[in-house]
């Protein structure tokens, strides 16, 4: 089965323009140009349109998923398996937040009484599915089961002050991370130091500066977590952050 732009954008619900960028920037390219210039895909180019789509929905950037398709390695069967696997983590997520939604409707309503506990529940599930994702593989090979365990439990016994001030600090960092693109200074590095350290003690069960070194080099060792970073802050926010730890720890 082949498809020209029209009728492949039209199938997987985004529009020619994109695929046109896709091909720019050798991310999907057709497999053929016909003689009268139409781009043409076959079923390579549909398969990987997919993996594409699915990690756009895991919110991994561009170049991320270009690194990640483009790696020898790669193994499309496996990532679908993680795929699958992240799906339904995200369909829990919902699920709780909906039900917290319905609890907090409900109470307001005068119908049930809910503590302040309860409101933040879905919340803290929400910080230790994100913390899981980000770092719950790397960590269980790097450190144990048991540090991601005691780190769960601790986030889910995160106080509503706790939650806020995570949030706060994880703002806070993107914030210097921003200024750092412009320019860096001492002052700035240490302050984003101190604030990532910050950061990681409401997760970890206790701080150690060899576990902090060893998460800001998977910080650039993985495109995921350097996407993490450079989403939200700018291309290099994530080399930025691993620099300014190192130079305080080193």
């Amino acid at each position: 089965m082949e498809y020209t732009i029209q009728k492949l954008a039209t199938l997987a619900g985004v529009s020619p323009r994109t695929l046109r960028y896709y091909d720019e920037i050798g991310l999907l390219k057709p497999a053929r140009v016909s003689s009268n210039g139409y781009r043409i895909y076959g079923q390579e180019q549909v398969d990987l349109l997919q993996q594409i789509l699915f990690y756009r929905e895991m919110e991994v950037s561009l170049p991320a998923i270009q690194e990640i398709l483009e790696n020898p390695k790669f193994d499309e069967k496996e990532a679908l398996k993680k795929h699958y696997a992240e799906l339904l983590q995200k369909e829990k997520r919902l699920k709780r937040l909906i039900a917290t939604v319905e609890k907090t409707l409900q109470a307001k309503e005068g119908k049930i009484t809910m503590s302040d506990q309860e409101k933040f529940e879905a919340f803290k599930a929400d910080l230790i599915s994100q913390n899981e994702k980000k770092f719950g593989t790397e960590i269980r090979e790097k450190y144990g089961e048991e540090i991601i365990e005691k780190s769960n439990h601790k986030v889910a016994n995160m106080s509503e002050a706790d939650y806020q001030k995570v949030t706060q600090l994880d703002a806070r960092l993107s914030e210097l991370l921003i200024k750092m693109q412009a320019e860096v200074t001492k002052d700035l590095e240490q302050e984003v130091f101190q604030t990532h350290k910050a950061w990681l003690s409401y997760f970890w069960p206790s701080y150690s500066e060899e576990a902090h070194l060893g998460i800001v080099e998977m910080y650039l060792a993985d495109p995921r977590f350097t996407a993490y970073y450079d989403d939200k802050a700018g291309t290099g926010a994530a080399k930025l952050l691993h620099d300014a730890v190192q130079n305080e720890l080193r």
